[in-house]
């Protein structure tokens, strides 16, 4: 009988699909993994101590460097826990429907770059990055129409949003929504009936339901294990409750499943941008007298339905212009904690598959 030894071997972060600082101490039995200790690395970036020492309205930025995919989401979610903290009442609603409109159109962009770079990391370069990056590009145009600024608007703040849209921002955004079905078909018709690419996800990473939420995972990656909780439906925020939209499952359960999820979601992105073009009212953008944010001493928590799943801001107000405590409750932190139970079993080649299939980003998993 022959005798084998398994060997301990590090993944990344060189590896140029382990994304940023991320690392993975894999322990193999020829190439099969039979463990996997995730190392989040170290950016330096301790944003929730930095957010203790400025006042609310000072901390919007930092939240775009955490998801810096995502930056009009992030400040959506702190918004809503600076509000709910200092008892602010109903926001104006152009305002509530220009934040709608941004978080969609983030999902749209951050999916693209999901997609893409999923496709890359399985081996296919450069075709669909390149072109999920070119659509992504149309929408980041966009909110450098709207902020001045592409990746780290610093847009929805507490109160409302910065300022009002230009003129050509809504033709613009109808201009963009009347190509993006054809876009996203043609990602369809081009990946989803694919062999190579069926060959390499299904059956790999499988999250059984029952697993995926007693891991706390949420998102894409909760919803491909056929789990139907989104926050925009279970805890309506903003105007999410007047617009109607699918929640989009899938039962495979696998990386192939999370890819569909992805692309169900663009479709329905889509449909709720058409819904809150069509409504969006005139009026005031920013609630009176937010200048300086004092709340009474307490405590809140708020969370948003995230391009990567549930993102939540826990704040605690000691009666002072600046936050006594602030802890995000980071996205691509949570679904990680997936990762060891998804790669035990399978080669390492389908490792980088299944990490691509989460999709993190690494500024706010080491924060």
């Amino acid at each position: 009988m022959l005798r084998t030894e398994t060997l301990s071997i590090n993944m990344g972060p060189q590896h140029p699909s382990t994304h940023g600082v991320f690392r993975m101490v894999l322990t193999l039995d020829g190439e099969r993994v039979v463990d996997l200790v995730p190392h989040f690395g170290y950016l330096h970036r301790g944003i929730e101590k930095l957010a203790e020492g400025r006042t609310y309205l000072q901390n919007v930025p930092f939240t775009d460097r955490l998801d810096y995919i995502s930056g009009m989401s992030n400040n959506l979610a702190y918004a809503l826990a600076v509000e709910k903290l200092a008892g602010m009442g109903p926001m104006p609603e152009r305002a509530e429907y220009l934040r709608v409109i941004m978080a969609e159109l983030t999902r749209l962009a951050n999916h693209c770059v999901a997609i893409g770079f999923l496709l890359n990391d399985l081996g296919a370069f450069f075709t669909p990055v390149l072109y999920c990056l070119r659509q992504r590009e149309y929408i980041v145009d966009l909110f450098e129409m709207a902020s001045g600024s592409r990746m780290t608007p610093s847009y929805i703040r507490p109160g409302g949003v910065a300022g009002d849209v230009p003129p050509e921002f809504l033709p613009a955004v109808r201009k963009l929504l009347a190509q993006m079905p054809s876009f996203i078909d043609q990602l369809d018709q081009l990946l989803t009936g694919n062999e190579i690419l069926m060959a390499r996800m299904q059956g790999v990473g499988v999250l059984p339901p029952e697993r995926a939420v007693a891991l706390g995972v949420t998102g894409p990656l909760l919803r491909a294990s056929g789990v139907p909780y989104d926050v925009r439906t279970a805890e309506p925020y903003s105007v999410y409750g007047q617009l109607d939209f699918d929640v989009v499952t899938e039962q495979g359960q696998d990386a192939y499943a999370r890819y569909l999820v992805r692309i169900g979601e663009m479709r329905q992105s889509v449909r709720i941008l058409e819904q809150a073009l069509a409504r969006l009212p005139e009026g005031p953008v920013m609630a009176e007298g937010v200048k300086r944010i004092r709340p009474p001493a307490g405590e809140a928590y708020a969370r948003i339905e995230a391009p990567k799943g549930e993102l939540g801001f826990y704040l605690v107000s000691d009666g002072t212009p600046n936050p006594y405590r602030y802890h995000i409750r980071a996205t691509s932190l949570a679904n990680l904690g997936a990762l060891r139970d998804m790669c035990i079993g399978h080669l390492v080649a389908d490792v980088v598959i299944i990490l691509g299939s989460i999709d993190i980003t690494l500024g706010e998993v080491d924060r």
